[in-house]
Formats: C-alpha cells, structure tokens, sequence
C-alpha cells in the first residue's frame, strides 16, 4: 500500500463524523467532506441518508432512491435526524461559526456567503465543520459574526451538537468541562505545537494525543479507486 496522503486522512477523519449514525441524513458541504460521507456508507453506516443537496435521495451511485421535498428535509432538519459537515471562515473556542462577513457587520471589510441557514442547522441538528487550511485567521478568539451556533449560546437547544471539527491538521472535539475546543487527534506528519501556532486561542490538549485513525486497505481502495479516482482531494489539501 503507498503512503497515505494528508487528504486521505481528512477524508477518514470526516468519515468517522458518521460512524454509529444509524439511519440519518447526511448532509456534506465540500469535497473532502463528501467522499468521506460516502466512504462512510460504503463501509461502516450503510443506512446513512445521502442526497443530491436539493430534493433528492440518491445511491452510492447517483441513482435516485427518493424524493425529499423541502417539507420533509426541514422536518429532519429540526429533530436532529441530520449531521451536517460545514465549512467556517472563522470558528472560536466555542464552536461559533461565521460564514456571514469579517469585521465589524454595519462595516465588513469582507462579505462572505452570508448566514445561510447555519443557524437552524445548528441549533437543530448536529453540525461538525471541516477547515482545509487551518490558521490564525480561521481558528480566532471570537468570531466577528455568530452564523453557527457555539456552545456558549446554545443553552436549551434540544438538538444541539458539535460532534467535530476536522481540519488539514487534525481533528477536534468539544469534550471538555466547559465545551471548549480540545484537540482530540493529530494528522501524521503534524505537531501539538504546529497546531497551537495555527490556533488563536488556548486549546485544551491531553496529555497524550493520538494519531487521526489511517484508512484501511479496502478503505484506501475505495477512496482511490470508487470514489475519487480523479484524486480531487489533493487539490483541497496538499500531500
């Protein structure tokens, strides 16, 4: 087996967002996040929900398995029988996403997406987030706009959950006293203290931190040969 790339371990890494998911729709935004949603059904969660991000259920190979008008996709939307990967131009200690602007709103120097429907989705599903280029810039202090929603404003969301943030240098979680950021695994290759330089604020880092699981064998081959044999993924992150 050759060397396992920087993106095939995010794309395991966001797989494993799914693992024990049951029959849930399963909602990813972006490349990396797609392949792995998909390697996810082929292998450990077959009976995840995939869709065509319209109105459709589809197959692993595209073949419409349903119809979801958009009455039904809010009913899953609001009673948590979605997980949504998302991406986040900025997101804090708390789990706050911004996709909307950066600095201050009445006067953005930049205007990005927009708010979207990052606040229903988090307050009524579980939404984890995937950062292709991890940095200062993105992982911030405070977020200038609050689209998704943190743990620290999140009080008495039934749904509410973040069950991971994925970025091209490891993986981390909220399981913490206090819900803050910890890094809960390192992409080979990485180091605590390359993630701590990349981060605004003060993670929580045990003491020991694991290695992100590397795919297997039959995962590999399907990761390079079934579902992205174009290897766009390395085009979203570098080997």
């Amino acid at each position: 087996m050759t060397t396992v790339t920087r993106a095939e371990y995010c794309v395991i890494a966001c797989a494993d967002a799914w693992r024990d998911a049951g029959e849930i729709l399963a909602s990813p935004m972006g490349l990396i996040p797609s392949v792995g949603a998909r390697l996810a059904k082929r292998t450990f969660a077959p009976d995840l929900l995939l869709t065509d991000g319209e109105a459709l259920l589809v197959g692993l190979d595209g073949t419409v398995e349903g119809w979801l008008p958009y009455r039904a996709h809010l009913d899953l939307v609001t009673t948590g029988r979605r997980h949504v990967m998302m991406g986040a131009s900025q997101i804090d200690r708390f789990g706050n996403q911004n996709i909307s602007c950066i600095g201050d709103w009445e006067r953005p120097k930049r205007q990005l997406l927009g708010m979207r429907g990052a606040p229903v989705n988090t307050l009524n599903n579980p939404t984890s987030y995937w950062v292709p280029r991890h940095s200062r810039r993105v992982f911030v202090e405070k977020v200038d706009v609050v689209c998704g929603v943190g743990y620290d404003h999140a009080a008495g969301a039934r749904f509410h959950r973040i069950p991971r943030v994925v970025s091209d240098l490891g993986v981390f979680d909220f399981a913490t006293p206090d819900h803050s950021m910890r890094l809960a695994s390192l992409h080979p290759g990485v180091t605590v203290e390359q993630v701590r330089e990349a981060t605004a604020f003060e993670l929580t880092v045990p003491d020991q931190v694991p290695p992100t699981r590397e795919p297997g064998p039959d995962e590999l081959r399907l990761i390079r040969e079934v579902i992205d044999p174009a290897n766009s993924r390395s085009r979203e992150v570098g080997s």
